[in-house]
């Protein structure tokens, strides 16, 4: 099993502050794909963002993450449980769960390990999910200035399992049969100050201020003022949803 290392522990406030909020319709969708509603199991949760949205429509949500840095950032409720552990290794009861989810974390994985140890907790008949989502567009004078920003300043800052998000994880295979992908939005409205802070939480950026003690953002941010405008404006991000129901 390889070594966790924890890319997002240092922007870990960041990360439960700017991250985008998944839609509902993805996990109305994910509902209507499952046949139990006893138990979820969020996998790579984060600050557990798709955690929080499953606490609404299932009895029991376990959310795991092994870094204790963003699980003190996570938000509670009642049925869900934050559990400090490894994809590969999850201390979960054989045939315990109805869903798995994994939110833009599947690519950190050791995806044969994390496929057997899912597939042992998965109950017949369940549901596996993985999503991800990549570059961010708003339009194209910003996208540009974006490019440049991920491309030219933070390219060789991004680890390298990011080609799997750019690429909405293509050429990897799911355990399962796959089901018809749904066609769901992922869309946010925001300031300046928010999209800056959530650039802040990349892994890029804060691999760049630990290697070089320097800043990207607020150059970028200056560049990028004039082409905003005033207010808000509507981000978009390419979410790439996969899913497959383990075999009764």
């Amino acid at each position: 099993m390889p070594t966790f290392r924890d890319h997002f522990g240092g922007a870990a406030r960041a990360y439960a502050t700017y991250r985008p909020h998944y839609p509902a319709a993805l996990f109305d969708w994910l509902c209507s794909v499952t046949a139990g509603r006893e138990r979820a199991w969020d996998c790579g949760t984060g600050n557990g963002q798709a955690a929080v949205a499953l606490a609404s429509r299932f009895a029991d949500v376990i959310a795991t993450d092994p870094s204790i840095d963003q699980l003190r950032n996570a938000v509670g409720q009642p049925s869900l449980s934050y559990v400090a552990m490894t994809a590969e290794q999850a201390a979960l009861r054989p045939a315990s769960v109805d869903l798995i989810t994994v939110a833009q974390a599947l690519h950190w994985f050791d995806r044969p390990q994390f496929f057997g140890e899912a597939d042992r907790v998965l109950r017949p008949g369940g549901t596996l999910a993985v999503w991800s989502y990549g570059l961010l567009t708003i339009d194209p004078s910003v996208d540009r200035l974006v490019g440049r920003l991920y491309h030219d300043v933070l390219g060789p800052y991004w680890p390298s399992e990011r080609a799997f998000v750019d690429s909405g994880y293509a050429g990897i295979a799911l355990p399962y049969v796959e089901l018809a992908r749904p066609a769901i939005a992922m869309e946010a409205e925001w300031s300046l100050a928010e999209f800056g802070g959530y650039l802040s939480s990349w892994s890029a950026v804060v691999r760049f201020r630990a290697q070089t003690g320097d800043d990207p953002l607020p150059t970028f941010l200056r560049e990028v003022e004039g082409a905003w405008g005033a207010g808000a404006r509507r981000i978009r991000w390419p979410l790439v949803v996969r899913a497959g129901r383990k075999p009764m």
